[in-house]
């Protein structure tokens, strides 16, 4: 059992640097990419892991060098203390200080094509998170949302055409909740009181998650969703036909009188 503990200190970074070498192989790293800037974002989620992972597995080797050194039942000195080094404690301070900038720098342009420059659209839908389901919007045939002719849907399903910009509004009927598309690589905070919006062009056809990313109840984990991205063909006869379907219901409904 001599040094026992030292050596099981050393599988957390051999097991992490494992996992990470064999996640590929088990499709279990990113989801799949389907936005034409997603390979900026992933760029910079790997820049970060990279340099995290550097830094970890620097820090745990020097601890378990210390661990295995200065083991108790190896060593019958006296511990002695030291003030330390101003120095030292000079450069540990600048070292993370200068990386944290080259960060803040580096990511600038997928932060300003993400979240500062909108493109000059009309929004396709407004999203509405509420405890605990995505509601969705869409204009009708005046291409104004807030009209009469608007089809609003509540089964958690988004229909958008691909190859094309994409602007939504996001909003919130009660708590914090979070908006967030892996498959897109975007993530937007849901505010009550506040109207806020996301953008993006998807590549590729087909349904992918609606995830809540924000602890907002019991139900939390219920609040899951699919967007579907389509062919403007096909975009537009779905919206025909859920136009259709919602006038249906009006005309189904009873008349307050009856």
């Amino acid at each position: 059992m001599k040094r026992f503990w030292s050596l099981l200190f050393l599988l957390v970074p051999i097991g992490g640097v494992a996992t990470f070498l064999v996640a590929p192989y088990f499709n279990i790293v990113l989801p799949r990419d389907v936005s034409v800037h997603g390979r900026v974002i992933d760029n910079l989620f790997m820049f970060i892991l990279y340099l995290t992972g550097a830094v970890f597995i620097v820090t745990e080797l020097v601890l378990f060098y210390f661990m295995w050194k200065y083991d108790a039942k190896s060593n019958s000195k006296p511990v002695k203390y030291s003030h330390g080094s101003h120095s030292l404690e000079i450069v540990w301070t600048i070292l993370p200080a200068v990386t944290l900038l080259f960060i803040a720098i580096y990511q600038m342009d997928a932060w300003a094509t993400a979240k500062m420059n909108p493109p000059n659209i009309k929004p396709h839908a407004e999203v509405t998170g509420r405890q605990f389901n995505w509601d969705f919007r869409y204009p009708g045939g005046d291409d104004e949302l807030y009209t009469e002719d608007d089809i609003v849907r509540t089964d958690g399903k988004l229909y958008l055409p691909v190859d094309e910009d994409i602007l939504l509004k996001i909003t919130s009927a009660d708590v914090l909740h979070s908006f967030f598309l892996p498959n897109l690589r975007l993530k937007q905070d849901v505010v009550p009181g506040m109207t806020q919006s996301m953008w993006f062009k998807a590549k590729k056809t087909g349904g992918y998650d609606i995830v809540c990313a924000e602890l907002c109840g019991w139900g939390h984990y219920k609040m899951k969703g699919r967007v579907f991205f389509l062919p403007r063909e096909e975009y537009d006869q779905k919206i025909l036909e859920m136009a259709a379907e919602q006038n249906t219901m009006r005309v189904d409904l009873p008349d307050e009188d009856e």
